[in-house]
């Protein structure tokens, strides 16, 4: 039996947590200017500066948030917005999808193409998909990137009736002591950085006004179902070497210089030192999900 129609005989058995998502709060509004935009797309565009390294480290996503989008989906032909090196889309190949991958960075676009992805390289609110149309629309841990509503009406543009919109992302909670360590070495390299912060802070908590922008965005559009969240929880234990090879791929650090990312690296390699040398992270993967209508 093909892992395509695997997944469509999981459709029936497929049970997951469905939220209705609120809409968007004023914070969400006053989070959104001028200046973070720029910010934004600065950070966004820093990724490929080790496109090895982001491939190797960042973790992939769970085979039931996989199996589920495609039982969801009317077909097999699957978008890969801001697809990166290719972590999401391989997996939906794996499940039997035929995948097409828009990217912004050429070179994260290159390292997908060499493990035999299609790419074209464009950002994907001003991409021209040449009449093509699509079963589900993803975007693994990149739809923040994206206009909420610009990226919406594209992905109305290329669904067929009945396709699936799904953008998801990882939220992970660090255990007490690294987040505290965290929260210490940065500030002490980057006073005011938002890290402080988001390190200590209920990390599904935080993400909230991320969901409900894009779910407002998919509302606004007017050519979907009302959006759900779908969640699924899981964990993964995490060596020193381990998380320390994964933090220089994170936004926060890849506009560092070498001094800075070696100062955070160190305090945080301590910390782990500290609980043994290894510590488990607690994940939810999170996707805002909509079916295309014909409204």
């Amino acid at each position: 039996m093909t892992a395509r129609r695997e997944a469509i005989n999981y459709r029936r058995s497929f049970r997951c947590r469905e939220l209705q998502v609120p809409a968007q709060t004023d914070r969400v509004d006053r989070d959104v200017s001028a200046n973070q935009s720029h910010q934004a797309r600065r950070r966004a565009e820093s990724f490929g500066v080790d496109a090895e390294r982001y491939d190797r480290t960042r973790p992939g996503y769970p085979d039931a948030l996989v199996i589920a989008i495609v039982a969801a989906s009317p077909g097999p032909e699957v978008l890969d917005v801001g697809c990166g090196t290719g972590i999401a889309a391989r997996q939906f190949q794996a499940a039997g999808c035929t995948v097409l991958g828009v990217e912004p960075d050429g070179r994260m676009a290159a390292w997908a193409r060499q493990r035999g992805l299609d790419v074209e390289v464009a950002k994907f609110e001003t991409w021209d998909p040449s009449g093509r149309q699509f079963d589900a629309v993803i975007a693994g841990t990149a739809w923040h990137w994206v206009d909420p509503v610009a990226g919406v009406d594209k992905a109305a543009q290329v669904l067929r009736p009945g396709g699936l919109l799904a953008p998801f992302h990882h939220v992970f909670q660090l255990p007490a002591a690294v987040a505290d360590a965290s929260v210490e070495v940065y500030q002490r390299v980057l006073p005011g950085s938002p890290m402080t912060a988001q390190a200590t802070t209920d990390a599904l908590r935080a993400y909230q006004p991320l969901f409900a922008k894009i779910a407002d965005g998919i509302r606004k559009a007017g050519r979907f179902s009302d959006p759900q969240q779908w969640r699924f929880d899981w964990q993964r234990l995490y060596t020193r070497e381990e998380w320390l090879d994964q933090l220089p791929t994170l936004g926060s650090l890849t506009q560092l210089t070498p001094e800075q990312q070696n100062q955070i690296l160190e305090g945080v390699g301590d910390a782990i030192d500290a609980i043994g040398g290894t510590f488990t992270m607690h994940y939810a993967t999170i996707a805002v999900t909509a079916t295309h209508t014909l409204a």
